[in-house]
């Protein structure tokens, strides 16, 4: 009887044990799935391209989720783990008792040999106790073991469907940069098209805003270039204007500076001749001086705008700065003409020669393009 109870103390320290084990095992395969510089399939996640915040986010509520599931688990696994070592306490104990009970007894059947059957069929009785115990505790510790094994597996669904997952994210990813350049293509094509648009158009700058209120805006163009450039008048007549407004239509109170004046002409030579005198020398219009460029659409415009500081700068060292359509900037450097068509193709160039770099104290502006062309 002591033998078989030493077997079944020893039987349940080792499925205590055992289950201990394998929850160490367990937290260290979900850890080392997480760890940051762990395993292969983490490594490979960091190796992949730069991902955009929402699918991150998605990714981290995903893990989120996936923590919590495995807190959930090993709470009620610690929680079975505490009431198994409860219950083989308590066999333990019980066990001592009925030692302590046997000696006592085995002393007493010197003494009293009548009560020995007594004491034979307590004995029994306790002896069946503990085999209804001792298989209600098997049976407690097969139920566990399902309940782990059932565990691990919806561990390893999870960890299948979160590597699914970073698969179609990766697919995603690809068919995002796709559309990305389909639409940089797009609104390049878009631009494009827009300044073709406006190809007959001009703009007048620093036109004030009280000369239209005596004049319509069409007599005042042909006023200016009368002034400016009579030959043009001279040799084609009457300039044709298809239509001219200010650009905003509405006006600004607030705003210091006069609106702009978009013509467009009838005749594209015209526009082309009026322009070719504008950059020629400056125009005015009584005592006022205003500023003739060809129309171009707001986001060339901008792009343009983009290229001042340095222009400016160019101009005062002598590099001969250019514009060209739609918004590239050339130099004349050593012989050669240079061409740049965004500000950070530019500040790589100067930065490659130092004796340039000191001259520019500019900074770069952001701008659409990311190509250059020499």
């Amino acid at each position: 009887m002591r033998g078989t109870r030493a077997q079944t103390n020893t039987g349940r320290k080792e499925g205590v044990n055992l289950n201990k084990q394998q929850k160490q095992k367990k937290e260290t395969t979900i850890d080392s799935y997480y760890s940051p510089n762990g395993t292969e399939g983490e490594r490979s996640a960091n190796d992949k391209p730069e991902i955009p915040e929402n699918w991150i986010q998605a990714v981290e509520e995903l893990k989120t989720q996936l923590r919590e599931a495995e807190d959930n688990w090993e709470k009620n696994l610690k929680i079975k783990i505490s009431h198994l070592e409860t219950e083989a306490l308590e066999l333990k104990q019980e066990n001592s008792v009925l030692k302590a009970k046997i000696i006592q007894l085995e002393n007493e059947a010197k003494e009293m040999k009548d009560e020995a059957k007594e004491m034979k069929d307590e004995i029994k009785r306790m002896k069946d106790n503990l085999q209804r115990n001792s298989d209600q505790k098997e049976k407690d510790d097969q139920k566990a073991k399902d309940e782990i094994q059932s565990l691990r597996t919806r561990v390893k669904q999870l960890e299948s469907s979160d590597l699914t997952r970073q698969q179609d994210t990766i697919k995603q990813n690809k068919k995002n940069e796709k559309i990305e350049e389909n639409v940089k293509h797009l609104i390049h094509k878009t631009d494009d098209l827009e300044n073709r648009s406006r190809r007959d158009n001009l703009r007048i700058i620093g036109l004030p805003e009280d000369h239209d209120k005596r004049k319509s805006l069409d007599i005042i163009l042909e006023e200016i270039i009368q002034e400016n450039c009579p030959e043009i008048l001279e040799q084609e007549g009457k300039v044709e204007i298809e239509r001219i407004h200010r650009s905003p239509p509405v006006f600004n109170p607030q705003l210091t500076t006069p609106r702009n004046v978009i013509a467009k002409f009838k005749n594209n030579q015209i526009k082309e001749q009026v322009l070719q005198a504008a950059k020629k020398k400056p125009f005015r219009y009584h005592g006022n001086m205003v500023r003739i460029t060809q129309d171009l659409s707001a986001s060339t415009l901008k792009d343009r705008k983009a290229w001042n500081m340095i222009f400016r700068k160019a101009r005062e060292l002598g590099l001969q700065p250019r514009i060209r359509y739609p918004s590239k900037l050339t130099i004349f450097l050593q012989g050669k003409v240079w061409s740049f068509n965004t500000t950070e193709e530019f500040q790589a160039f100067i930065n490659k020669r130092p004796d340039l770099n000191r001259k520019f104290e500019v900074q770069p502006q952001n701008s659409r393009e990311s190509s250059k062309g020499n």
